[in-house]
C-alpha cells in the first residue's frame, strides 16, 4: 500500500485536473463562449482523432507481456459492462415495469463509464501508457456491444413503428444489429485500438520519432473531452431525483465495489485489481445524454446523472484510489 502522503498526492494529481477542466468548460458556457453544439464539435474531434491516436500510442508503448496478461482485467470489465447491462435492463424492464426504451437507456447509463472523457486523465496519470489497455477494452465493450443493443431497443420502442409479423420483426432487428455493428467497426475508436492490440501482440512497437508526432494531438483527448463535458453540464437543466440518485450510486459506488470484491476473491495481481476497479469507478458517459435527447427518453434525468455523477466522482474515485492503493 502506498504511504499516506504519496497516496494523497496521487489522488490530488489524478482528480484535480478533472475538476479544474470541467470548471473551465462550465465557465465558458456561462460566458456564452461555447454552447452545446460547439461542445459536440469538440467531442467529435476527440472520438474521431484525438482518442484513437492516444490509444494507439498508449497500447504500442505497453510491453507485450503486460498486454497479453490483461485477460483478468478484460474479464472483469466485460462482466461489469455487458453482464451488468443485462442485469440492470432486466430489473427495470421486468421488475419495475419501465418502458423498453427507458430500461435500455438506464442500463446504458448505469453500466457505461465515461472512459474517453475521464479515463484518459485519471488512469493515464496513475498507470501511464499501460492505461491504454483497460481504456481500450471498455471502449470496445461500449461501442461493439452496449451501444448497438441500446440503439436497437430504443428504436424498437420509438413512436411510429408499424406493426409487423414476428418473423419480419426478427429479420429487421437482425439486419439492424448487423448495421450498427458494421457502423461501429468503421469508427476509429473501435478499429484503431483493435489494430494496436494485434500489433503489440505480434511484437510491434512504435518508433520514438513517430510517438511524439502522434501524441501532439492525442494528448488533447482528456482536456478537450472534459472541457466539452463542462459545457454540456451547464447547458442542460438538471434536477436531483430518486432515480438520478439511484443511477449515480450504482454507477459510482456499487459497480466498482462489486468489481473490487470479485478481484479480491479471484486473488488478482495488485495492478490488475487497480486497473479494473478504477476503470469501472469512472462516472457515466456523456454519450448517454446524446442518446436521451435523440430519442426523447428521460432527457432531464440522464443529463442530471451526468451532472451529479461527474461531480460526486471527485469523492468516489478518490475513495477507490485510496482503497486500491493505486
Amino acid at each position: 500500500m502506498t504511504s499516506s502522503p504519496n497516496l494523497l498526492l496521487t489522488i490530488v494529481e489524478a482528480i484535480l485536473p478533472i475538476l479544474v477542466t470541467l470548471g473551465f468548460g462550465y465557465f465558458a458556457a456561462y460566458r456564452k463562449d461555447f454552447d452545446a453544439q460547439q461542445a459536440g464539435v469538440l467531442t467529435r474531434l476527440v472520438m474521431l482523432y484525438a482518442l484513437p491516436l492516444e490509444l494507439l500510442v498508449s497500447i504500442l508503448s505497453t510491453p507485450k507481456a503486460q498486454v497479453l496478461s490483461a485477460g483478468p482485467v478484460a474479464a472483469l470489465i466485460l462482466l461489469a459492462m455487458v453482464g451488468g447491462y443485462f442485469v440492470v435492463f432486466s430489473i427495470f424492464r421486468f421488475a419495475l415495469k419501465r418502458r423498453l426504451s427507458e430500461a435500455a437507456m438506464i442500463a446504458m447509463t448505469v453500466t457505461g463509464p465515461s472512459v474517453p472523457f475521464i479515463g484518459i486523465p485519471v488512469l493515464g496519470q496513475i498507470f501511464g501508457a499501460a492505461s491504454g489497455v483497460p481504456i481500450s477494452i471498455a471502449a470496445l465493450a461500449m461501442n461493439l456491444i452496449q451501444l448497438p443493443i441500446t440503439l436497437i431497443l430504443m428504436g424498437h420502442d420509438h413512436e411510429g413503428r408499424q406493426p409487423r409479423s414476428p418473423s419480419a420483426e426478427r429479420r429487421d432487428e437482425l439486419r439492424e444489429l448487423v448495421g450498427h455493428l458494421l457502423h461501429s467497426c468503421r469508427e476509429p475508436v473501435v478499429w484503431v485500438p483493435l489494430m494496436a492490440l494485434i500489433l503489440v501482440s505480434a511484437g510491434a512497437s512504435i518508433p520514438h520519432f513517430l510517438k511524439g508526432s502522434l501524441q501532439l494531438l492525442g494528448r488533447t483527448t482528456g482536456g478537450a473531452a472534459l472541457f466539452a463535458s463542462g459545457v454540456v453540464l451547464f447547458t442542460r437543466q438538471v434536477r436531483f431525483s430518486p432515480l438520478v440518485g439511484t443511477i449515480v450510486g450504482v454507477r459510482n459506488i456499487v459497480i466498482p465495489g462489486i468489481i473490487y470484491i470479485l478481484a479480491r476473491l479471484w486473488h488478482l495481481p495488485v495492478q490488475a485489481l487497480q486497473e479494473s476497479v478504477l476503470t469501472m469507478a469512472i462516472p457515466s458517459a456523456s454519450i448517454n445524454v446524446i442518446l436521451a435527447m435523440r430519442y426523447h427518453v428521460l432527457e432531464r434525468e440522464i443529463a442530471s446523472v451526468l451532472f451529479f455523477g461527474t461531480l460526486s466522482s471527485i469523492a468516489t474515485m478518490a475513495f477507490f484510489i485510496w482503497l486500491t492503493g493505486a
